[in-house]
């Protein structure tokens, strides 16, 4: 800091010191000063005042006039140190301004309220009020005085003590006492403790008395204080009537003294206080008020001087940097990175040119590695587009809202739907995956909050998702895992084959096993049944004999129930490769058809079969299977509805652009339909909803629509334009891809007869 500068804050210091302490001793003593405090010290207050005022405004402008001539020689920072004086100064002067003026008139008008002709009023009004009070005692006190001295008289004798203290008692005086004509005590009662008689009335009192007939007046109000300690009181005297009492020698009085109640007597003195003080401060208001606006002005001038002050020094504390701060903004502008000069000093804009300096040298470094980043970015952004595109499984990257951001080609080829269309889009509003959407972010959620042992930023989890009614449900293996800045990355593959080729090997092997180990005891079980009937039979009668029929009945044919359960579970696991020959779908239907003749009788089945349909490449072993037992299943659920009805239909089915794509054998029924359970696992072994029945009828179908390459679908089918929970019935469709190529009449007939 330079000489100028320390002078200036000092004087300053001072000023503030100076200015301080006479506004907190005059604000301190305000109202409650000495009488005659302004007018005594008014004079060198105010030179006080004048000096610190003059003092302030020679240093504001010097400071002024010097900023002045800095502008003038167009030196660097002049313009933005007389911004600062300026901001500055009007930050000190609008307010202190306004502060002025409020309290300019705040004292004018608090000053003047405190001498308002109202106050005046009021306060005389309280005086005669209190003196009004005092006489109406004094003058009520005499007439009871004087009443009492006429009744005294009318008894022609003189009071005795006793007479006198009854008087006491009525009149509530502090004493009564009987005076003669030179004022003597002749007697008395009451009166205070300290004497035995009461003070003898003055020789004024006494004529007065005697020339009036009775006098009052109050005494002990000279001093304040021993007022109030109870030295007030009223006396009052009467001459008493009676011309008998006067022969002994002058005329008789009859004095009674009457304390002021002490109530009355303060109220009165406090009225009588405050009037006078009044009267005192009123004729000190003018002193008052100019000290008051003297120090305010001083004050204004104070802050003023204060802003610009701080507005210089700050001016100068910053230009020098900025200078240096300027020149190197310019050369950076300008491409130039090189190392920019620093100032030297401890503060923090000295540390601001050496932080300026090395953020110009980590721009240079930052530049040259931007330039090699941005190189190799763009080259990774390459590879990986090129990974994406080529990955098998699907790939979607959300953003922090949840949108999607990138979407691969193996996602829109698993989920079959146009997911391209839907970036920038949540996945909840694609509406096939709606319900997996909500799952999906559900087990983000899981992750974030409670992970599951071994989960570290990603999970994994296995979802089962029917995009539209009628097609098969998708297994999709599924991965997710956090990303920078609140992203999230999913990667599902389509694991449907896979899962239901490990379901039926598994199955395969427990049909296997349980084959094998349930097989060989069923014939000695029968065996030895149909043993014991015959070795005892002919030995037991009646009732004994009619239990042992039923009983071993029962062992046979439970045995060739198991049997037959055994046998099914023998042929899913054992069957055969299918052997591929061309035939007539048409007339292996007819011939399987033919079974169930008492059925078409009846109306409960019929056939609607294309003509001229193409053949096809299957086992025709296999397929009479196929047929038979989805006749079978259609029929076994209408058996229960009088109007039930099942129909087997065959159709051609071909491509968008119209071209024959194969044909299609499609079973329905109006029955109850299929669970939503059974559905999802109906080509599982064991899932039926029979009440008997192993469940393997349509698991073995599935193992033979696969063996040909064929597609199989399972679906309800609901009423048009109804709600779709409703179901009239189930629909089963098998979709042949396989064609025969075109054959001769020979092989068409041959394929016929072995059909």
């Amino acid at each position: 800091m330079s000489k100028a500068a320390r002078w200036a804050w000092l004087v300053s210091l001072v000023a503030v010191t100076g200015a301080g302490g006479v506004l907190a001793f005059l604000l301190s003593i305000g109202a409650t000063a000495p009488r005659g405090f302004f007018e005594r010290h008014y004079v060198w207050l105010f030179w006080l005042n004048a000096t610190v005022a003059t003092v302030l405004v020679l240093v504001i402008g010097a400071a002024a006039l010097r900023l002045a001539l800095r502008v003038r020689r167009g030196k660097f920072g002049s313009r933005l140190l007389l911004k600062l004086a300026g901001i500055f100064a009007l930050v000190g002067l609008v307010p202190g301004l306004l502060i002025y003026t409020v309290s300019y008139q705040f004292v004018n008008r608090s000053i003047e309220s405190w001498f308002d002709v109202r106050l005046a009023g009021a306060l005389e009004a309280g005086l005669n009020l209190g003196r009004v009070t005092l006489d109406g005692l004094v003058d009520e006190l005499g007439n009871k005085t004087r009443d009492a001295a006429d009744r005294l008289g009318e008894a022609g004798t003189l009071p005795q003590t006793l007479t006198l203290e009854r008087l006491r008692e009525q009149m509530l005086a502090r004493s009564v006492a009987l005076v003669g004509s030179n004022g003597q005590i002749l007697l008395a009662v009451g009166g205070d403790t300290s004497s035995l008689t009461p003070d003898r009335p003055s020789a004024n009192l006494m004529r007065q008395a005697r020339s009036a007939g009775v006098i009052s007046q109050l005494e002990g109000l000279e001093d304040e204080a021993q007022a109030l300690q109870g030295q007030a009181r009223i006396r009052a005297l009467a001459l008493l009537p009676s011309s008998q009492l006067q022969l002994g020698g002058g005329d008789r009085y009859l004095m009674v003294v009457q304390r002021v109640p002490a109530q009355v007597l303060a109220n009165a003195l406090a009225v009588q206080t405050a009037s006078s003080e009044y009267q005192q401060r009123a004729l000190e208001r003018d002193g008052l008020r100019r000290m008051y606006l003297g120090t305010l002005t001083l004050v204004l001038i104070l802050a003023v001087f204060a802003a610009l002050l701080l507005a210089v020094t700050l001016g100068n504390q910053l230009a020098r940097p900025l200078l240096l701060l300027a020149d190197g903004m310019r050369q950076v502008a300008k491409g130039d990175l090189t190392r920019k000069p620093v100032l030297a000093s401890r503060d923090e804009l000295g540390g601001l040119t050496r932080s300026f300096a090395d953020m110009t040298d980590q721009l240079a470094d930052a530049r040259a590695l931007v330039e090699r980043s941005v190189a190799q970015l763009e080259s990774a952004r390459t590879n990986l587009q090129t990974i994406l595109d080529n990955l098998t499984a699907g790939v979607i990257v959300f953003d922090s809202r949840h949108f999607i951001e990138t979407v691969n080609p193996g996602a829109t080829r698993i989920l079959r739907l146009p997911l391209s269309a839907y970036q920038g889009r949540r996945l909840e509003d694609i509406p096939e995956l709606q319900t997996f959407a909500q799952a999906v972010w559900q087990r983000f959620e899981q992750l974030s909050d409670a992970p599951e042992a071994g989960e570290r930023g990603h999970w994994q989890d296995a979802f089962e998702l029917q995009l539209q009614e009628g097609q098969d449900t998708l297994t999709l293996l599924v991965r997710g895992a956090h990303l920078p800045q609140d992203g999230r990355l999913m990667v599902f593959d389509d694991i449907s084959e896979v899962v239901s080729a490990q379901r039926s090997q598994a199955w395969s092997e427990v049909a296997r096993r349980l084959a094998h180990e349930i097989k060989n005891p069923l014939t000695p079980i029968q065996l030895s049944a149909e043993r014991l009937q015959h070795k005892l039979e002919a030995k037991l009668e009646g009732a004994d004999q009619a239990m042992l029929v039923r009983s071993v009945g029962t062992i046979v044919n439970q045995v060739q129930a198991m049997k037959q359960l055994v046998n099914e579970f023998r042929d899913y696991a054992r069957l055969p490769s299918a052997k591929l020959t061309a035939l007539d779908i048409n007339a292996l239907v007819s011939e399987v058809l033919g079974l169930y003749a008492p059925a078409q009788e009846a109306g409960r089945l019929h056939a609607e079969l294309a003509a001229e349909l193409p053949l096809i490449m299957g086992d025709t072993s296999q397929l009479r299977q196929v047929i038979h037992n989805l006749v079978q299943n259609a029929l076994d659920a209408v058996s229960e509805r009088p109007d039930g009805h099942v129909q087997v239909r065959t159709q051609k089915s071909f491509n968008d652009a119209g071209e024959l794509r194969g044909l299609r054998l499609i079973v329905s029924d109006n029955g109850p339909g299929f669970a939503d359970k059974v559905l999802k696992r109906a080509f599982e072994p064991y899932v039926t909803t029979k009440s008997k029945g192993t469940g393997l009828g349509l698991a073995v179908v599935k193992k033979i629509a696969d063996e040909h390459g064929a597609r199989i679908r399972l679906s309800n089918l609901h009423p048009p334009g109804e709600d779709v929970t409703a179901t009239i019935g189930a629909q089963v469709s098998l979709s042949f891809s396989k064609l025969a190529t075109a054959p001769s009449p020979t092989e068409l007939g041959e394929a016929n007869r072995a059909a």
